[in-house]
């Protein structure tokens, strides 16, 4: 598992280098909604890596 300080921050810099949000917007955000942006990036970096 991943020390909760260290995935805060791995969370915040992956939504931030994609969405180019503010680290204040994103610290805000509740940890399941922080948590549902990371997978929608995923699923998105996935389909274009795909062609889709």
């Amino acid at each position: 598992m991943t020390h909760p300080a260290r995935q805060l921050r791995e969370e915040t810099a992956y939504i931030a280098y994609h969405f180019h949000w503010a680290y204040r917007d994103i610290l805000t955000l509740p940890h399941g909604e922080r948590r549902a942006w990371v997978r929608e990036i995923a699923r998105i970096n996935t389909a274009l890596a795909e062609g889709r």
